[in-house]
């Protein structure tokens, strides 16, 4: 029998959260595999490793039908990142982040970086819909005239941020401008999926390396209790 091969704890924790049918899956797919396909609904809840330098981080995709529901505060419990997903083609499923989802995230850290991703912004936006893959260079499939009405526009997504920084009361003047943390993406061509994910690495890994070093310097804890035991088992001995 071959010897069990041991995981590594994850670093950094991070949730994908929204409701079904905005592509929550497929972003995951397009930034770890690189590629798009089509995905039958999440059941229950998913996660992927993901190595950014020496460090392990776990992608968690959660279900967006209301069955599963439940499940989505245990998927959040210790997050250091939220992204809450919506379809740019669908006013009804911004307004679920916020009716739906927000209140599952109170499991997260108490110090978690959300963000805001419009998906779908390939049925909208000319400049969303050139393929950039490792495998296709850019500009290969040119844009068309969109025929998809854009329901959400991105100041939405921006009001709709500084709600739920008021809501976790997090200190804004630490956080990026709203501006820098609401994203309009496309699983489909690859618009704007790295930048998503490898901001809020980048905001995460400098907080989580200061409590890092926090933990390994702190001095030993004694237990004084431990300590009267321990004496009065020497004192035994010498009598």
């Amino acid at each position: 029998m071959p010897p069990l091969r041991k995981t590594r704890k994850p670093d950094i924790k991070m949730v994908i959260l929204g409701d079904m049918n905005v592509g929550k899956t497929s972003l995951l797919h397009r930034y770890t595999e690189r590629g798009f396909k089509d995905t039958l609904s999440t059941v229950g809840g998913a996660f992927f490793l993901k190595q950014w330098g020496p460090y392990n981080i776990s992608i968690w995709d959660t279900a967006g039908r209301e069955q599963f529901h439940g499940l989505g505060s245990m998927y959040c419990r210790g997050a250091a990142a939220i992204i809450l997903t919506y379809d740019v083609t669908s006013w009804q499923s911004l307004m679920q982040l916020e009716e739906r989802f927000l209140t599952l995230t109170d499991s997260a850290n108490s110090d978690c970086v959300f963000a805001v991703v419009g998906n779908k912004a390939d049925l909208t936006d000319p400049c969303a819909q050139v393929i950039t893959t490792e495998d296709t260079p850019a500009g290969l499939t040119p844009p068309h005239t969109p025929t998809v009405y854009k329901q959400v526009a991105q100041e939405d997504a921006v009001a709709l941020y500084n709600r739920i920084i008021h809501y976790k009361a997090l200190d804004s003047h630490t956080l990026p401008p709203p501006e820098d943390m609401c994203f309009e993406t496309s699983a489909k061509t690859g618009y704007n999926v790295d930048a998503v994910f490898e901001t809020l690495f980048e905001l995460l890994l400098p907080s989580f390396i200061k409590n890092q070093a926090l933990t390994q310097t702190e001095s030993p804890t004694v237990c004084l209790e431990d300590c009267q035991e321990e004496e009065k088992k020497k004192s035994e001995c010498c009598v």
